[in-house]
């Protein structure tokens, strides 16, 4: 080993690059295909886009919303966007009915859709990220459609979604990073998507 383990900490970048491009090879385009067609669909139809994430998948979603708006011509918002609206609920009414509530308040109908932005996909008999599960059933009960980007084994949002891309969990001891860095990577091709695709990108349309 070089002083300071230098050689140690290349070997794990090597590894997970390495794991990385594994599992993307794994992914199979025909869900992506299914999840571009559904998203078109509810653009098309005059729908909007709810994206909804916890904790690192938050940030995702606000990334997200601006993707899907400015290049795709969504009306696409997401919660966690709105972070007293989002602590008032919390405080006020439960974790549980954070996204639940802001659906309903926001409306939600037949032809709206959710975007779900999770590791684990959220587990109804566990009670793990329960106000996934919840919006999940609040979207079901109106007609709405539910897309997601999960990882494991895509847990409620896998079992209840219409078009869901589970990234598939080939490397047990690292499933949150590279659920989490893969959904990027997997979004960022669906609004490069010539099905959702609308407007160019910056510098892709810059002129040299």
């Amino acid at each position: 080993m070089t002083q300071g383990g230098k050689e140690d900490m290349t070997s794990f970048s090597k590894e997970f690059i390495g794991e990385t491009i594994t599992i993307l090879g794994a992914i199979a385009p025909e869900g992506i295909e299914a999840m571009a067609t559904t998203l078109a669909a509810v653009r098309d139809g005059g729908g909007r886009l709810f994206i909804l994430g916890v904790g690192g998948s938050a940030g995702h979603a606000g990334h997200a919303v601006n993707d899907f708006r400015k290049l795709c011509g969504f009306e696409a918002y997401a919660p966690t966007d709105n972070v007293s609206e989002l602590t008032a609920r919390t405080n006020d009414e439960g974790w549980e009915t954070t996204f639940s509530a802001w659906l309903r308040g926001s409306r939600i109908g037949p032809k709206d859709g959710l975007l779900i932005f999770s590791v684990g996909g959220g587990d109804k008999a566990r009670n793990i990220s329960a106000n996934i599960v919840a919006a999940i059933d609040v979207a079901k009960s109106v007609g709405a459609k539910v897309t997601g980007i999960v990882g494991r084994d895509g847990g409620y949002t896998a079992a209840a979604g219409d078009a869901v891309v589970v990234v598939p969990p080939l490397f047990p001891e690292r499933i949150t990073p590279h659920t989490e860095g893969l959904a990027a990577v997997v979004w960022h091709l669906l609004v490069t998507h010539p099905a959702l695709k609308a407007a160019a990108t910056k510098w892709e349309s810059a002129v040299r």
